[in-house]
């Protein structure tokens, strides 16, 4: 902490010091962000809202103070982290701890970048690296050490790292280090192509070591490998444009290394590959976009000891769609490294033939299957092929009737493994059918009222759920909702003992926000189910909450 407050201080007197040189009188640019997060906990057995925060530490805060100075090329940026019984880092416990959570000293020149201490950044679509930040789940994978960035020209870009991942206020023992380049061709204005190559290497330390080779020396003999070190990973990848239409294709090779498999919890040496693909294609009133991604054993994190979101060096999110309705959201589907298949297609169309192109039709279909089961049977329309890990049908139709007036109605079909994603052992396959709705009717330029309806229908997990919403807004300050998720019927994990009748289960939801300027400030009351809560494709399971969440955020 001291030699950080003395670099900056130093860096600043550097900067005060050239500036009364510079003839030009440049001034510099300072500018950041503040971010809170509050929760006040009221244990409730009926939802089973009763960990740790809720027995005993009654509240918990989270915080973030980003401040960033730019001068003469020179970039500065510091981070103070906070974390107050937080369950944000681990949903089971209460995790206490502050300090500067990164910090990082760029120099530009005319065409390079040198950065020390920590850094964010990826090579691609970031499947063999990809350093970054998820405050909503609890992420922070950044990286320390020195990374640089060079574009010999204009359409070049080579980009160079080694360092240690960031682990909370420490680093992971395990060094990494990489190597991309990719280049634009633009060989007319209607056709470019832009190819690009990375590698990655990361070296396992000692201590890491000792603990897999024990690990695996309590295997039976014919289980038992020799472990390695190092591990490559190379990834090959290009993006062609032509007119609107626009193909991308990445495949990405890791050699052998220890990888667990899911299904005896045991580690084996296995390669590892990824292959992902997508094809778009718009113009005016329609928009097509489908995307494929095949995974065989590729789990690139700082070492096979780690699981879930933990020590992630290659980022692989759900490909499947992100829905923002509650009941919607309910089943998410996140990533099977050890094998798996995925598909997405989208659609959006606007009938010409409807005045003013006032009507939208959008479509969704997403797919996960074993890496062995991707075939015209996992295609299809049945509901009862349960070999899917996860599959969402959703149309919706939105219409503008007036300026001020416009409704949109939907319906998603939902085939979801709950044992698989949810880590819980002879619960039943999911299918789930959910109606949903939204109108939203402007009073004036400022003032709207939002109504927003879903029903949710299934045998299985908790049952059947309703659940409405009423947003008032008046912008460009004020916005108010009141809300009720309502577990109307039950389903295999809840239903009630023989002669005892099953009664309703209300999630109650209770907002308001306040924005001036660049500051918001949210409040609220949520009830909220337990389940798997997913943000830019990467999703954790959380336990049920029961409280009070107040939150600020402001740029400065």
């Amino acid at each position: 902490m001291k030699k950080l407050l003395l670099l900056v201080s130093m860096s600043c007197s550097l900067f005060a010091a050239k500036s009364q040189d510079n003839k030009k009188n440049e001034k510099g640019e300072f500018s950041g962000n503040f971010q809170t997060n509050n929760q006040f906990y009221v244990k409730d057995s009926a939802i089973g809202a009763n960990t740790t925060q809720y027995q005993k530490e009654l509240s918990s805060t989270d915080a973030w103070l980003l401040m960033n100075y730019k001068y003469s090329g020179y970039n500065v940026t510091v981070r103070f982290d906070l974390f107050n019984n937080s369950p944000l880092l681990n949903p089971q416990e209460a995790y206490t701890k502050s300090g500067i959570g990164m910090w990082s000293v760029t120099k530009s020149f005319e065409n390079m970048d040198i950065t020390a201490g920590y850094f964010y950044d990826q090579f691609a679509s970031g499947m063999v690296f990809r350093a970054y930040e998820d405050r909503n789940l609890g992420l922070d994978f950044a990286v320390q050490g020195a990374r640089l960035r060079w574009s010999p020209t204009p359409n070049t870009t080579v980009k160079a790292f080694t360092g240690l991942q960031k682990f909370r206020f420490d680093l992971r023992p395990v060094v990494l280090k990489g190597l991309n380049a990719e280049h634009l061709f633009e060989i007319n204005e209607n056709l470019s192509i832009t190819p690009g190559v990375s590698v990655v290497n990361r070296t396992i330390d000692k201590g890491t070591m000792d603990v897999i080779s024990s690990t695996i020396n309590n295997y039976d003999l014919e289980n038992r490998f020799l472990p390695k070190y190092n591990v490559f990973a190379y990834n090959i990848y290009n993006t062609l444009r032509y007119k609107n239409i626009s193909w991308s294709a990445e495949y990405a090779l890791k050699s052998s290394e220890a990888v667990v498999n899911p299904d005896n919890g045991r580690m084996e040496l296995h390669e590892g590959k990824v292959l992902l693909t997508s094809l778009s294609y718009s113009t005016k009133g329609f928009g097509i976009n489908a995307q494929y991604r095949y995974i065989d054993k590729f789990s690139l994190r700082t070492s096979p000891l780690e699981n879930q979101n933990l020590g992630m060096v290659a980022y692989l999110p759900s490909i499947t769609k992100q829905n923002v309705y509650r009941l919607l959201a309910r089943y998410n589907a996140f990533t099977q490294e050890f094998g798996e298949n995925g598909l997405q297609v989208e659609m959006s169309y606007k009938p010409k033939f409807l005045k003013k192109h006032q009507t939208q039709l959008n479509f969704n279909y997403s797919l996960a299957t074993g890496i062995n089961n991707f075939n015209a049977k996992t295609l299809g329309f049945s509901a009862k092929d349960t070999s899917r890990y996860f599959r969402e049908y959703n149309i919706e139709i939105q219409h503008r009737f007036t300026k001020k007036f416009k409704l949109s109605l939907g319906y998603q079909v939902i085939n979801y493994d709950q044992q698989l994603f949810e880590a819980k052992p002879g619960v039943p396959y999911v299918v789930s059918h959910t109606f949903f709705g939204e109108a939203t009717y402007k009073f004036t330029p400022t003032h709207s009222m939002r109504f927003e309806g879903q029903y949710l229908s299934t045998k299985q997990d908790l049952g059947s759920f309703v659940n409405g919403l009423v947003e008032f807004n008046m912008a460009p300050h004020y916005s108010f909702s009141i809300g009720d998720m309502v577990n109307i019927t039950p389903g295999y994990r809840n239903t009630p003992p023989a002669g005892k009748a099953f009664e309703l289960v209300h999630y109650y939801s209770f907002f308001m926000a306040y924005t001036h300027k660049n500051t918001r400030v949210t409040g609220g009351y949520i009830r909220q189910v337990e389940g798997v809560n997913c943000t830019g494709g990467v999703c954790r399971v959380e336990p049920a909450f029961n409280g009070v969440r107040l939150t600020l955020v402001t740029n400065f």
